[in-house]
């Protein structure tokens, strides 16, 4: 689990430090504090960090010898300018000390890099950034990313932002088995196919479907053939018209998708993340209409009649060219419509 603490800038006034405490009760996992300012996070739900006694987590000075020996649940801050920083950084990390806050205030990628992959499991490093989006980049970078970040926020929107981020890098998606009982050819269509930024492993793909209520695992083009190279940076989505679920969880119609959307790819067992479309490319070419039942329920999917599309089961996928009545695949359902791709759970929605 990534963490997230937020630094309370001490030239802010009392109001809105206890705001900025408050809203991070529950989203932020600790708080860094002056010592004066300790009193506001009095019976909150929240860890703190300071150079206090009273903090569940002891900030060290800046100065700390790194031949000194140290208690288990402390932290340190570092400004990494050069490789000599970094070293230190790695020596603080074999010393002991749980929590190494660094502050890269140049080269903001590389130190991080570098840091991350000889620092990995030996302590809790933690990207002191700028802004928010200095702090999504740190949580991706070497595709590991930081173990935590801080951020000094300006305003109570920072952590609900960050928040927000955290989840969908946590995704989960619930999965069930579905029975087709009807696979017929319909004719040309305007099918959609996503080219990502990711590479995709086989029985990771997108949700896609006619229906918001039924999405149906489609497979990345992951598996060789005679015919043609993988291509597992794509996902031959379905016609136009069809939905595709987003990191947020909303639903967008494949017409609407563009370069440097965000679509979330999923594998069989449910664990989403986000990826980024690089390329949205739209042909006419013969279509294939899927129906599955699901707990009694019909869900309807079209997609390209073709040998390199594939539906995604529990132990395999299999081309839609080859799918016949009584196979399984795997479909995400939920009741409820949707308002511009947002789900209102109460509504009465019909689709068919």
């Amino acid at each position: 689990m990534k963490q997230l603490w937020i630094r309370i800038d001490p030239n802010t006034t009392s109001t809105h430090k206890a705001e900025l405490l408050k809203t991070a009760e529950g989203r932020c996992d600790v708080a860094l504090l002056q010592p004066a300012d300790l009193s506001l996070a009095s019976g909150l739900k929240l860890k703190t960090a300071s150079t206090d006694e009273r903090s569940e987590i002891k900030l060290l000075s800046g100065h700390h010898d790194v031949g000194e020996s140290v208690s288990g649940n402390s932290a340190l801050e570092v400004i990494v300018k050069d490789n000599s920083d970094e070293q230190k950084v790695v020596r603080l990390a074999a010393l002991g000390i749980r929590y190494i806050l660094v502050r890269c205030p140049n080269w903001k990628i590389i130190p991080l890099e570098n840091l991350i992959a000889r620092t990995r499991n030996k302590a809790v490093l933690l990207a002191d950034v700028a802004n928010v989006s200095d702090a999504k980049v740190a949580l991706q970078t070497l595709e590991l990313g930081v173990d935590g970040v801080v951020i000094t926020p300006n305003s109570p929107n920072d952590i609900e932002e960050m928040e927000r981020f955290l989840k969908q890098m946590q995704q989960k998606v619930a999965l069930l088995r579905g029975s087709v009982t009807l696979v017929r050819p319909i004719g040309m269509g305007a099918r959609v196919c996503v080219d990502t930024c990711e590479l995709m492993d086989p029985g990771e793909g997108m949700l896609v479907g006619s229906q918001s209520s039924g999405l149906f695992l489609v497979e990345a083009e992951v598996h060789k053939n005679p015919h043609v190279e993988p291509r597992p940076f794509r996902v031959n989505a379905g016609p136009v018209s069809s939905y595709v679920l987003t990191p947020d969880h909303k639903t967008r119609y494949l017409s609407e998708l563009k370069t440097g959307d965000e679509v979330l790819i999923v594998n069989r067992s449910g664990r989403a993340r986000t990826g980024h479309i690089g390329r949205v490319k739209i042909e006419r070419r013969p279509m294939v209409l899927v129906e599955t039942e699901v707990n009694g329920r019909l869900f309807a999917f079209i997609v390209q009649n073709a040998e390199t599309v594939r539906l995604v089961s529990d132990g395999a996928s299999k081309s839609v060219s080859e799918l016949k009545s009584g196979d399984e695949v795997l479909v995400r359902i939920e009741d409820g419509g949707r308002h511009f791709g947002t789900l209102v759970a109460d509504e009465m929605a019909i689709e068919r």
